[in-house]
Order: C-alpha cells, then sequence, then structure tokens
C-alpha cells in the first residue's frame, strides 16, 4: 500500500480526460487504486507534484528479437525483413543472447512508462519462455507468443504448423493467465507470406480450442498485399485470414494501412482490433492509415511502437506520429483522443479492462512522467505529455501497484 500527492492526467472517455492539479492517490494492497481526491494534508504521502501521473502505457504491436536494430534502414518492408530482421532473428536460438535481450527489452518498457504489450517474439518457442521469465520477473502485464513461418523465410526460422503449435501449447500449460492473468500467450502467425494456408489454418484451430489471442500483420506494404492475393488466388487480403478462422473478435491487426471499404467492413462485422504502427509506417515507406475508415466504423483502435521498424520504445512519440498521420490525410483528431489510444483504448482493445486510468476500482498501472514547471495548465500538459519528444524516461511505472521501474537520481 502507498499513497502519492501528485499531479494526475487521465482518460475519462475518448474526447474527455480528468486533471487533478493537487490529489491523493492510494494504492492498496491488492494493487489496486482505492482513492482519487483533491489533497486533504494528509501525512506520509510520497510528493511527486513535480512530475504528472498518468494509466500506464499500453503497446499493442512490439518485437522483443528486434530490440537491437532500431534504425538499421534497408528500404521497404520486404527488403528489410531480408536483410536486417531475419539475419537478427536467427540469433534467437542461442538462449544465452535471448536471456540478454529480454532483460534490455523489458527494462526499455518499463523505463519508457509501458505497462502493458502484446509482443511478438522469434519462431523460437524456447526463446519466447526466456521472455516470459524477465516479464514475470520485472512485473509487466503482456500478451507474447513466438512468431510462426514455414514460408519464405531463411531455413533457420522454418517450424512446421505442428511445431509451431506444440511450441504455443508448452507455453500454454507454463505461462498462460500467470499471476492472475498478468500474463497471457497469444498465437501470432507473422504474416501471410510467410505462413502457408496449413499454417494459418492450425494457428486459427489452436487460438479457437485455448482461448487464444490472435495478432498479425495486415495489409502494411503495396507489394506484400499484391503477392498475398497472387499466392492465395485470393480476391483481398484479408479474406485469407477469415478463410483461416484468424478474424474474430478481439484479433489485432497491426498496419491495415491499404484495406478497401468491404474489406473495412468485414473488419468491424468481426470485431477485430488496429494496431495502428505510424512511426514504422513512416520509417518503411509504408503508407498512411486511413484512420477515419475504422473511426468511423466504431473499429477499436490501439497504437504500436513496432519495434524496430517503429524507432522508439516510447507510446507517446508513437502518438506523436499518429497526430502527424491523422493531419496528413486532412482530418483531425483532438489530444484525448490520442491519449486514449494509448492508455485505455488500448487496454480495452487488449482485453484489459481494468486499466487504463487513474481512477478508485482500477488495477494500478501508472506511469510517472517529468513535466518542467512552468507546464501548469490541463491542456499544456496534455500538449506536453503527447509531443515533447526530448522528454527523458518516465521517473517511476507501477503495474498493479509493484513498482516495476523508478529513473536513478
Amino acid at each position: 500500500m502507498f499513497t502519492l500527492r501528485a499531479r494526475v492526467l487521465t482518460p475519462v472517455t475518448p474526447n474527455e480526460t480528468r486533471f487533478l492539479e493537487d490529489a491523493v492517490v492510494v494504492v492498496d494492497e491488492g494493487g489496486m487504486i482505492a482513492e482519487v481526491a483533491p489533497w486533504d494534508g494528509r501525512v506520509g504521502a510520497e510528493d511527486v507534484r513535480d512530475g504528472v501521473l498518468l494509466p500506464g502505457f499500453v503497446d499493442s504491436h512490439v518485437h522483443f528479437p528486434q530490440s537491437r536494430i532500431i534504425g538499421a534502414a534497408s528500404g521497404p518492408l520486404l527488403d528489410w525483413l531480408e536483410n536486417v530482421v531475419f539475419p537478427e532473428e536467427t540469433r534467437f536460438a542461442d538462449l544465452d543472447h535471448a536471456r540478454a535481450v529480454a532483460g534490455e527489452f523489458t527494462l526499455q518498457l518499463a523505463s519508457a512508462g509501458t505497462t502493458g504489450a502484446f509482443v511478438y517474439g522469434s519462431v523460437h518457442s524456447e526463446a519466447t519462455h526466456v521472455l516470459f521469465e524477465e516479464l514475470s520477473e520485472r512485473g509487466l502485464r503482456a500478451i507474447a507468443g513466438p512468431v510462426w513461418m514455414d514460408e519464405d523465410c531463411p531455413p533457420e526460422l522454418r517450424v512446421s504448423a505442428s511445431q509451431a503449435r506444440d511450441g504455443v501449447l508448452a507455453l500454454v500449460e507454463r505461462w498462460h493467465g500467470h499471476d492472475a492473468g498478468r500474463l497471457q500467450v497469444g498465437v501470432i502467425p507473422r504474416f501471410a507470406l510467410a505462413c502457408s494456408p496449413e499454417m494459418l489454418r492450425v494457428a486459427g484451430e489452436v487460438a479457437d480450442e485455448h482461448g487464444l489471442h490472435v495478432s498479425t500483420h495486415l495489409a502494411e506494404n503495396l507489394s506484400e498485399c499484391r503477392l498475398v492475393r497472387e499466392r492465395f488466388g485470393a480476391g483481398d487480403y484479408l479474406s485469407v485470414y477469415e478463410d483461416a478462422g484468424l478474424l474474430v473478435p478481439g484479433s489485432v491487426f497491426a498496419h491495415c494501412v491499404h484495406l478497401d471499404d468491404r474489406e473495412w467492413d468485414r473488419f468491424q462485422k468481426a470485431g477485430a482490433v488496429v494496431a495502428h504502427c505510424p512511426d514504422s509506417n513512416f520509417f518503411l515507406g509504408s503508407g498512411s492509415m486511413p484512420v477515419n475508415a475504422a473511426r468511423v466504423r466504431g473499429i477499436p483502435l490501439a497504437v504500436g511502437t513496432d519495434v524496430a521498424a517503429g524507432r522508439t520504445f516510447r507510446i507517446p512519440q508513437v502518438l506523436s506520429s499518429a497526430y502527424d498521420n491523422v493531419r496528413q490525410q486532412g482530418a483531425e483528431v483532438s489530444l484525448e483522443e490520442l491519449l486514449w489510444w494509448g492508455t485505455r483504448g488500448g487496454a480495452e482493445a487488449l482485453g484489459w479492462n481494468t486499466t487504463g486510468c487513474v481512477a478508485v476500482g482500477m488495477e494500478a498501472d501508472l506511469a510517472l512522467l517529468e513535466v518542467p514547471p512552468w507546464v501548469t495548465s490541463h491542456a499544456d500538459t496534455l500538449g506536453h505529455v503527447l509531443f515533447h519528444r526530448d522528454r527523458g524516461p518516465a521517473r517511476c511505472t507501477w503495474v498493479r501497484g509493484r513498482e516495476v521501474w523508478r529513473r536513478p537520481e
């Protein structure tokens, strides 16, 4: 149990935030927020008013094995995968390497103020086990799994559908639902070009049978879209995942840059989720995701760093890129909606319904960010959180009230 005296900024709805200039926030022994109220002079509180307390950020799409290749540019998506990503991911057969990177990866998330993430591994289920060990030790919230690939990748990264299934089921037995659901296992066919029809079908079956979250890439790059249609003889990209039983409620599809209206309509009907990765889309030249296509249909939208095509672990920087993406399309987005995507909206999209805002009865997934003393108003604080790219790491990060990161003084 602990008590903070803090400035609080939290989403209330997609279009409303609440700002308390001087508040008391009490977290109980179970890691739940027990009180949020105006400061009343009580003793024993840690005074953190020189920062701003927010709900922890949610990263809906990030690649654990790409942590060390941020900035390794080599052209568009398919070239980048072949020249940079696949060679790095082969290294995760070495569990000592996987363990070292997993420690760095979880530290990067926590220090960025990220409390929960949907994490892609390499194909190696043993390396994902190592990742879960580090996530458990650090105390972060996550859905994670190895990627599935059996085509168009180096031989060292190919696994059969049965091998992929067995690897995931072993992880399910050990980690799914660990620590009252803080850690969960996901089914992650990398994308259609890396998977045979059999592998996609088996992925859908495993997810359905065991109630696992699904995530994959969708319509990121025009060349990718064309090749998928040609290889599968499909009318459109989305139908490949539909046919495999992967377009289901809550399934998370990263990018969604090049979907047509018919695909968007079916996406909405299925109850699927967009993981919007604007920084990655800009870096690889993939295009500008039509955010309004999702918004007008009420499709849940979260944001992802997509490290390492994304160049930062910090969700506020991704939200800044999301703002640029919307403006590039001649549309508008409020700062309140941006914050929602990176916190409460992202949490709800991943099924974490008791996190994502600073309110009584919610789990205490929190981030304390630095703000300079001249930033005092509600509007200025919101703008600073979202757009000040030179701000340092979070001062402190908590998950369920447990401190998972504190910046050295």
